[in-house]
């Protein structure tokens, strides 16, 4: 690596981490500027992002017109959809399976909301994270065909239940609407709908579960189109589901690109409305007045639909997205933001041991970082790991040990695909249970197998051992306090939605000399700050969040003990009583 490499030749910031320019072809840029009219920066961001210069116009417009595929391109759907269209024009009895997560309860609630505006009698069942556990279990599909059930749509779930699912047969046709990796042939149900079964060529794998339960309800329609149902009826709304779509699809960190990207845009456009009434009550408690983006769905509405499966009733999610009733939305919306906080407190609870002990296996020298207590909650296991992750840059897992079983989750780093290393110790008899993907899984094991478990993640993972002691920084262009306007702010909302595989720009604002900062905020977990350019100017307001101590917050506080510091972050176009006037958000720091 050479020293032009190194983004102002940092090459340990204030939180260790090198800076490193991401850059796109200087052709590809001037082409898109030319084609379209844009500005220079959008040019370069969008080559920097591997858009060539005829995709450019439909990722910075794209439109459901030109990306939605046909359904009938993954395998199965055409069986789903006829046999989806039977049980609307026969008045079945209809359950929906889905799953605690977000991704899970948006998809059941846009199957259970599609076959009522259809007609058909619908029952959803969510299983307890403890008590059932993930997918589809024996007594709740036995007492959703008591209930009259017909046909079971498994949403989120279902491709790794072939035996469970069989104990339906002959009572109950099954259909699975999933999008996890399948490691065999489908389960012998009426239809599996998964891009991702082994032999499924559609290219549609990075759809979340609602993203294809949302192309099962345009192919049912289409169905039910064909078969003359509707004889000049109105067809139901499928754009009003979109809300749905965008929020599992940002929650469940599927990349923002093709199709994905035009489901959000459109689906955030539905959520603007706020029409659902338990999405417009979980904004109102959340407090969120801003003009809604993929932030609001992944750290406002997500975490709090989340928490009722973490540790919670596991349908309060999906209870919330289904009412019609405003009363019961608000009410419902309460409870999940006090459940939120009880898993916050649950969280930080289990946080400051596992961090103390990941530290002591960093100095230890593992490669993977398995960290386990007795009596933790298995329901936030999976986000300490995501903090572990990205406190030490190594893949980490953490369990929940009660009655000598681990019940534990993990999240890794780019290149690393722990999900395959998961299965090969399940397949190698070190756990119970165990699967995922390439950034997260999830596994249980009996307790003493745990040193063995570790032993052959590190084997397995070996590589994390050379890995830096934090992620390199990746940055994409740099600006002068001067040229951090209002105009340049509002030109860099045009890639949005920001997300995975689209990530917001990563911006060094360079020689910026701190006037004045404090701390704000109900904890004063949030530093402001106020900086000008080495000459003078206008004063740029800036914002370090998450910044209750380390050396980013403290660098602040002290106004750069009275020198020029490099900062990245992301600038914005903050409004405010009617006016609108940029800010930027630091992510790290240097001193200059």
């Amino acid at each position: 690596m050479n020293a032009s490499d190194f983004v102002l030749g940092v090459t340990a910031s204030l939180s260790g981490r090198r800076w490193l320019w991401r850059t796109g072809e200087e052709r590809v840029a001037s082409g898109i500027v030319q084609r379209l009219g844009v500005p220079e920066i959008v040019g370069r961001l969008l080559a920097a992002r591997a858009v060539d210069i005829d995709q450019a116009g439909l990722f910075l417009e794209p439109t459901l017109r030109a990306m939605l595929p046909d359904p009938s391109a993954l395998v199965d759907m055409d069986l789903a959809a006829d046999r989806l269209a039977e049980a609307v024009r026969r008045g079945e009895t209809v359950a929906v399976f889905g799953d605690y997560d977000v991704d899970g309860a948006c998809g059941a609630a846009l199957m259970v909301g599609l076959l009522r505006m259809l007609g058909c009698a619908v029952h959803h069942h969510v299983p307890d994270r403890i008590v059932e556990g993930y997918g589809p279990n024996v007594p709740a599909l036995r007492r959703l065909v008591g209930l009259g059930a017909s046909l079971i749509v498994c949403v989120d779930c279902g491709t790794a239940a072939a035996e469970t699912l069989a104990s339906v047969a002959g009572q109950a046709d099954v259909i699975v609407l999933d999008h996890h990796k399948a490691e065999g042939p489908p389960p012998v149900v009426l239809a599996t709908v998964n891009p991702n079964r082994l032999d499924d060529h559609s290219g549609l794998g990075t759809l979340c579960a609602a993203g294809v339960a949302f192309l099962a309800a345009v192919a049912t329609v289409r169905a039910l189109r064909r078969l003359g149902h509707f004889n000049g009826a109105a067809e139901p709304d499928l754009l009003s589901l979109l809300d749905l779509v965008a929020l599992a699809t940002v929650c469940d960190v599927m990349p923002l690109t093709g199709l994905n990207r035009a489901l959000v845009c459109q689906g955030l456009k539905v959520m603007a409305r706020r029409a659902r009434p338990g999405i417009a009550a979980l904004l109102e408690v959340t407090g969120a007045r801003e003009r809604l983006n993929a932030s609001t769905c992944g750290f406002a509405l997500g975490p709090r639909i989340n928490a009722g499966g973490r540790i919670s009733e596991a349908d309060l999610g999906l209870r919330l997205l289904l009412t019609e009733d405003r009363i019961e939305a608000l009410a419902l919306a309460e409870r999940l933001e006090s459940v939120n906080r009880q898993r916050q407190d649950v969280e930080s609870i289990i946080m400051d041991t596992a961090m103390r002990s990941a530290e002591a296996q960093v100095a230890r020298g593992h490669a993977v970082l398995l960290v386990a207590g007795e009596g933790w909650h298995p329901g936030v296991v999976g986000i300490v790991a995501g903090r572990i992750k990205e406190r030490f840059n190594r893949p980490a897992c953490v369990t929940a040990i009660s009655d000598g079983v681990g019940k534990g989750s993990g999240r890794s780093v780019p290149g690393l695909d722990l999900g395959a290393a998961i299965i090969a110790a399940r397949q190698a008899g070190l756990l119970s249970t165990g699967g995922g993907h390439a950034m997260a899984a999830g596994f249980s094991l009996h307790s003493e197998r745990m040193d063995a478990f570790h032993a052959f993640l590190d084997e397995r993972l070996a590589a994390a051992r050379v890995l830096p002691g934090a992620a390199d920084l990746a940055i994409e262009g740099s600006l002068t306090v001067q040229g951090a306007t209002t105009e340049v702010a509002q030109q860099l909302e045009r890639l949005a939605p920001f997300g995975a595989g689209n990530e917001e720009p990563m911006l060094v604002l360079h020689r910026a000399r701190v006037l004045r900062a404090d701390r704000v905020g109900r904890e004063g977990n949030t530093v402001r700050a106020f900086v000008e350019g080495e000459g003078g100017g206008p004063r740029l307001k800036v914002m370090l969040f998450r910044a209750r101590e380390g050396a980013l917050a403290d660098a602040l506080l002290a106004r750069g003990q009275g020198m020029a510091m490099h900062l990245a972050g992301h600038l914005r176009a903050e409004a405010w009583n009617g006016s609108v006037t940029p800010c930027f958000v630091v992510s790290d720091a240097a001193i200059a």
